[in-house]
């Protein structure tokens, strides 16, 4: 796929979640929420501060994120659903 995202953009894709409990219990779609937690498949060269210097991201390629619910937007690239947000969106880094 070629794609770049601009500035301090990054483009994700949602992890699935589980389909059970840890009891082992199955949980139907309709009582499902959207992952919150995603892979990051591409990040932008950087945010430009006020003296015109790059300042670079702190995600990079394949870190796994966490961002708030309706943080975003989403798009579809090759028929999969993906999501572009700013760094200033994500709110943490999953070691």
């Amino acid at each position: 796929m070629n794609f770049r995202p601009l500035y301090d953009n990054i483009l994700i894709k949602r992890i699935q979640a589980e389909d059970k409990t840890a009891s082992g219990l199955y949980i139907p779609d309709s009582a499902k929420d959207k992952p919150q937690e995603a892979e990051v498949l591409a990040v932008g060269p950087g945010r430009s501060s006020d003296k015109g210097e790059l300042q670079p991201l702190m995600v990079k390629k394949g870190d796994r994120v966490l961002f708030g619910k309706y943080a975003g937007n989403e798009i579809k690239l090759n028929g999969e659903e993906h999501i572009i947000l700013r760094e200033s969106e994500i709110l943490a880094i999953i070691d």
